[in-house]
């Protein structure tokens, strides 16, 4: 259902299903995970978060509770996903399996960027336009693909052994 209000928008259905999407996403890429289930945890994660968010969203202050509402895997599962997670069966030792071991998701009024390993460049995942009607950007601008070489975990630092030192 919808419905409609006025002033700032304090309904945070898209930042939260584009945070659902995208882990859902990783799940989907390794294939273990039948459309049906993901369908399942989509909507699971959404719940979750949105009752972990309700008291600690404020679209007038983007940034206020940025950390709490961080969504964070670092070698230990965050457990809104892991309990999402729990609704289809994935165990943990799975989750670990099919997700980055280190992924950094916020989740903010009018944006959602996400980082994948400790020292990877962070991504915009969802961005609102309503709130800056001065930028009109094309819409092809916008999308998933903006760090898909951010995908391939690591490998990005040449070895240490490649720098050579040349006496002369």
């Amino acid at each position: 259902g919808g419905g409609g209000g006025s002033g700032p928008r304090a309904d945070m259905a898209p930042e939260i299903a584009a945070a659902a999407g995208f882990v859902s996403g990783l799940l989907r890429t390794r294939g273990c995970v039948s459309e049906q289930q993901l369908q399942v945890f989509s909507g699971a994660l959404r719940e979750a978060l949105a009752e972990h968010y309700k008291h600690h969203w404020f679209p007038e202050k983007p940034f206020k509770g940025s950390g709490y509402r961080c969504i964070r895997i670092n070698h230990k599962m965050d457990p809104i996903i892991s309990k999402a997670a729990s609704q289809i069966g994935l165990s943990l030792p799975q989750l670990y399996q099919l997700l980055p071991s280190e992924l950094t998701l916020w989740v903010d009024p009018y944006e959602v960027s996400y980082r994948i390993g400790e020292d990877g460049s962070i991504c915009v995942l969802y961005e609102a336009t309503s709130t800056k009607p001065l930028s009109s950007k094309p819409l092809s601008s916008y999308g998933m693909l903006t760090c898909k070489n951010q995908m391939m975990f690591g490998r990005t630092s040449p070895s240490k052994n490649y720098i050579m030192t040349v006496s002369s």
